[in-house]
């Protein structure tokens, strides 16, 4: 019975983010909360100005409520049936991990106003996200600190590995690069939705073959939402995520890796944003190394694959086959590594 609250929560949270649309659309619309397109980009993105930015409230209330209505409906009634309640750790990882991703998310939100009210591509100066996105993270690691979290992580095949006070300093920057690595992949209409639909789909696995059935919740909540999501986002799009929605996934897949003590899948299952935050790496250090050249034909890397003549629909559909395999890769690792008993 348990797992059918996995499919609960990504039924519902789809349905709220999909009805969420035809309501949300028109009001950024009529609130003229349009995208200004970098003039840096490709030409043809320039079509796109003006379309509604900020749609990532869909899938941030959607995966929200489901996530906590269906936890908390499955506590209730695994009492009722006599399961053991989850501990008072996991219950903490489950809604700090909500509340993470949320603050996130509202440094998006920033970010967003600042580009939609002075009509510029440019938002917060980096030094006031880094600030803002480290305090984010390093409010969630104190609270899991003070829930009794250790300094341990799971790497397969290993076994649990605690390395001490260092964990905090390589938590904190580890989720502000991955959050920032998910911004970078959101570009193309479907591209950054469909890849963490996948992320979330395996993430949702890992968390069920473990034991966890609240992160499990939390994944498939996620995935819903980002289906629910891709309705309005799919190519052309009616609207874009924003740095609110972008910022908030990449909290939110942060949440459940760390939840899960298996902070190292985010490798194999972050891999596709990894990829497209060290392009931009690549491209600005061979760009200032060689004075000019271009190590790709843009960054992030699904830039150079649109100027090498794909459809934006091609990207989405390549990598995402990308993600479901590394996603498949990770969930592998934890079933042959006897994950299970962690």
């Amino acid at each position: 019975m348990s797992g059918a609250w996995t499919v609960i929560a990504a039924v519902l949270s789809f349905a709220i983010a999909g009805l969420m649309g035809i309501r949300l659309v028109p009001f950024l619309r009529k609130l003229h909360f349009g995208q200004t397109i970098r003039e840096e980009g490709p030409k043809w993105h320039k079509g796109k100005q003006g379309t509604p930015t900020m749609g990532g409230f869909m899938f941030i209330a959607a995966s929200i409520a489901a996530t906590v209505i269906c936890v908390l409906l499955y506590h209730h009634m695994g009492e009722r049936d006599g399961i053991p309640a989850e501990s008072t750790l996991q219950s903490a990882k489950i809604y700090g991990g909500l509340f993470m991703a949320a603050a996130f998310g509202a440094i998006g939100f920033l970010d967003d106003y600042v580009k939609v009210a002075k009509k510029r591509n440019l938002g917060l100066t980096p030094v006031q996200k880094l600030a803002l996105q480290f305090l984010a993270a390093i409010a969630y690691l104190v609270t899991m600190y003070f829930f009794g979290e250790t300094t341990s992580t799971y790497i397969p095949f290993i076994g649990s590995v605690d390395i001490g006070i260092m964990y905090y300093p390589i938590a904190a920057v580890l989720i502000v690069g991955i959050v920032n690595a998910v911004n970078l992949t959101d570009g193309i209409d479907g591209l950054n939705g469909s890849v963490t639909m996948f992320a979330a789909i395996f993430m949702m696995l890992i968390s069920s073959f473990t034991a966890r059935m609240g992160l499990s919740i939390m994944s498939a909540a996620l995935a819903g939402g980002c289906l629910g999501f891709l309705l309005w986002n799919f190519h052309p799009a009616k609207t874009f995520m924003g740095d609110t929605g972008s910022l908030f996934l990449g909290g939110y897949v942060c949440a459940v890796l760390f939840g899960l003590d298996r902070e190292i899948l985010l490798i194999p299952i972050g891999f596709v944003y990894i990829a497209e935050m060290f392009s931009v790496i690549l491209q600005v250090t061979y760009f200032k190394l060689t004075k000019g050249k271009r190590l790709f034909k843009m960054s992030p890397i699904h830039h150079h694959f649109e100027m090498c003549g794909w459809s934006e629909v091609k990207i989405v559909v390549v990598f995402s086959l990308i993600e479901a395999l590394c996603g498949a890769a990770a969930l592998a690792m934890v079933i042959f590594d006897g994950g299970a008993a962690f």
